[in-house]
């Protein structure tokens, strides 16, 4: 099952998608809801971002194929950075290229979203506590985050995380194709098997440190691949089962 959030006439509703229609919802997908057999077309609506995350979570280093990329050791642990909810974008909507950077990259990424409160739970459980699945690119200023040595500045741009069009229910999320495609042309090719830390395993881990709430969202890390993003390009993610995220990148 596809669940989407969308706007027609300004006014904003959550919805199965039904092959080319959304079809609108009563009550609430994180507790019970009913269909109402009230469809529209999707190229009638505005598709918004799938969720409303209170944070975003996010796994750095966490593809083989990425580590070896750039030589480093595989970490022990997953390594944790957030990004604000205010970064938040859905599908369709532009990135902002900020004035403040001259490198700004892309990263294809799976991200998990939360269906219910989730605190000190196992990995055998973890499962219970998820929605769905979605995709996401967690855009970063490359040089600032390396001027800076920590994240937040790099990562927390308005704008620096598109997830969507939808989220997906009922998806295995170990081992899927995940491809990025800039202008036409596929940068990044891999699995989700190439995960050093698997879906499951990381909401147990991070659910040991901060609760999670309904809606909050893990991005779960890219593989190899990464490069820049120039204003104007068009950037596509596209994962198995799910379906294709794009942007566009604004001027500076």
């Amino acid at each position: 099952m596809k669940i989407a959030r969308a706007e027609i006439n300004g006014k904003q509703f959550e919805g199965i998608v039904v092959g080319e229609s959304i079809e609108k919802i009563f009550g609430s997908v994180y507790e019970t809801f009913t269909t109402t057999g009230i469809r529209n077309p999707l190229s009638d609506v505005k598709i918004l971002p799938p969720c409303q995350p209170s944070k975003i979570i996010a796994i750095g280093l966490n593809y083989k194929d990425h580590a070896a990329e750039f030589g480093s050791k595989i970490p022990d642990e997953p390594m944790l950075f957030m990004k604000p909810s205010t970064a938040v974008i859905g599908h369709g909507e532009i990135v902002a290229y900020p004035p403040q950077s001259k490198k700004v990259d892309y990263e294809g990424e799976l991200a998990i979203v939360i269906k219910k409160t989730a605190k000190n739970i196992s990995e055998d459980d973890a499962k219970n506590y998820i929605l769905g699945f979605t995709c996401a690119n967690d855009i970063t200023a490359r040089d600032l985050q390396r001027k800076d040595g920590q994240f937040t500045r790099g990562k927390g741009f308005d704008t620096f995380a598109p997830i969507g069009p939808w989220i997906e229910t009922d998806l295995q999320p170990d081992n899927l194709k995940i491809k990025t495609t800039l202008n036409g042309k596929v940068v990044q090719s891999s699995s989700t098997s190439q995960m050093i830390f698997k879906p499951y395993f990381l909401v147990s881990f991070i659910s040991f440190i901060m609760t999670l709430l309904p809606g909050d969202v893990i991005i779960t890390g890219t593989p190899c691949g990464v490069s820049e993003l120039k204003p104007g390009d068009v950037v596509q993610v596209e994962i198995e089962g799910i379906g294709v995220l794009e942007n566009r990148v604004n001027s500076k």
